[in-house]
């Protein structure tokens, strides 16, 4: 989530983009940009995005505004995750960023059923057991014929803040085994940072919030 807000942020200064949150069972949108109002409709019954930073929102967690816990089987899931593609009025987009939840569920399935993707983000970190996951959603997305455009490593390192020196948090080197798996490049490495994840907690996209910071550099880079 971290990863695809930021993406969309960094896309927005040039273009329309739209993000939309699937992951029904633990929506994070809200939090990371801010709002916790509800979408309005329109005459025809269909959802407005919520409109900040420059782009359109919709994440179920504007609609379960309360916060209670979702248990749904996946036939639900399925028309929610379809009804976020027929019944909200994105307008003329550039992008649709989608933030997936890990794995190769329903919503997932759905996804790749009903819309012409134009490529898959596979967003990982270092160690193996991340990247369990990670070979499941790409298999899938070769499986349905979804180009997958690249990988990225989040909490690629961290840089001490006193005496710059980087330490990898995590072990493994899975990623670049992965990427030449796949045939697809390394789109870019995402370190920790303890003020990117402040700006998430605070609803802020850190690449707007530290416009010249290393970090939003290289999600610059990743986008061109």
């Amino acid at each position: 989530s971290t990863v695809s807000i930021n993406l969309a942020a960094a896309l927005s200064k040039n273009n329309k983009v739209g993000i939309l949150d699937l992951d029904i069972y633990g929506p994070s949108l809200p939090m990371i940009a801010g709002s916790f109002k509800q979408p309005d409709m329109d005459e025809n019954q269909k959802l407005i995005p919520i409109k900040k930073f420059n782009m359109e929102l919709m994440s179920f967690g504007f609609i379960n505004n309360s916060n209670s816990a979702t248990i749904w089987r996946g036939p639900m899931v399925a028309r929610l995750t379809q009804q976020f593609f027929n019944d909200v009025l994105w307008g003329d987009l550039d992008y649709l960023i989608i933030d997936l939840p890990p794995g190769t569920g329903d919503i997932q399935l759905t996804l790749v059923q009903k819309l012409q993707l134009t490529g898959a983000i596979i967003v990982t970190t270092p160690q193996d057991l991340s990247l369990l996951d990670a070979k499941k959603a790409a298999d899938m997305f070769n499986k349905v014929n979804t180009k997958i455009l690249g990988i990225i490593e989040n909490m690629s390192d961290f840089c001490c803040p006193h005496c710059n020196n980087i330490t990898k948090i995590f072990p493994g080197e899975g990623v670049l085994a992965e990427s030449d798996r796949l045939k697809v490049p390394i789109l870019g490495k995402i370190s920790i940072n303890p003020h990117l994840a402040k700006s998430m907690d605070d609803g802020i996209p850190y690449v707007i919030s530290n416009p010249e910071s290393d970090i939003t550099k290289k999600y610059q880079e990743i986008c061109n």
